[in-house]
């Protein structure tokens, strides 16, 4: 392989490379440093966290949150994950009244202090559609592949240049026999 060809080459493979473990880290990465992210499905909190976001919360003591942060809690029993903003905090009854920052009215029923997950402490716009995306079928399987594809693609160019010394190799070991009269 032409060396010039053979940087480009690998220079675009391990940009590429950085940007898939970069993604990776925004994805699954941040859970190693105490941060859960989750995919904004509702406009509920518009414009604070737009719907395809991915926000990252961070697990927080009920006693720390006040009237104004926004919050990630479990909604019912369904386990269905909310960010709403806390309106109220009744510490008597180790609850919150939350409300969405779009919605009219506060939400119907409070939020027990055990069903804190945590506070948000940011977000990436439209990231939540790729996390989405990538954490289902068809997209896993497709993530999946091009993961692979790019392993092969960074060790293209030694594979082709071990080929191509093989191929000297034997061509070298033909042409030293034919000189020394043995075809074969």
């Amino acid at each position: 392989m032409n060396p010039t060809v053979k940087k480009v080459w690998n220079a675009v493979t391990w940009v590429l490379v950085l940007c898939v473990a970069v993604l990776a880290f925004l994805l699954a990465g941040v859970r190693l440093i105490g941060y859960t992210p989750y995919t904004v499905l509702s406009g509920s909190m518009e414009p604070t966290y737009p719907v395809g976001s991915l926000i990252y919360v961070k697990k927080t003591a009920p006693e720390a949150v006040q009237v104004g942060d926004p919050i990630t809690f479990v909604l019912d029993e369904n386990l269905t994950v909310a960010t709403h903003r806390v309106i109220e905090v009744d510490s008597e009854n180790r609850q919150f009244r939350t409300k969405g920052d779009a919605n009219e009215a506060a939400d119907g029923s409070p939020v027990l202090f055990e069903n804190l997950i945590g506070v948000p402490r940011f977000s990436i716009p439209k990231l939540g559609f790729a996390a989405s995306w990538i954490t289902q079928p068809p997209g896993m399987y497709v993530s999946g592949a091009a993961v692979v594809i790019l392993v092969v693609l960074l060790f293209l160019p030694d594979l082709l240049d071990k080929a191509d010394a093989a191929d000297r190799k034997a061509a070298e070991k033909k042409a030293k026999r034919e000189a020394e009269g043995n075809p074969r």
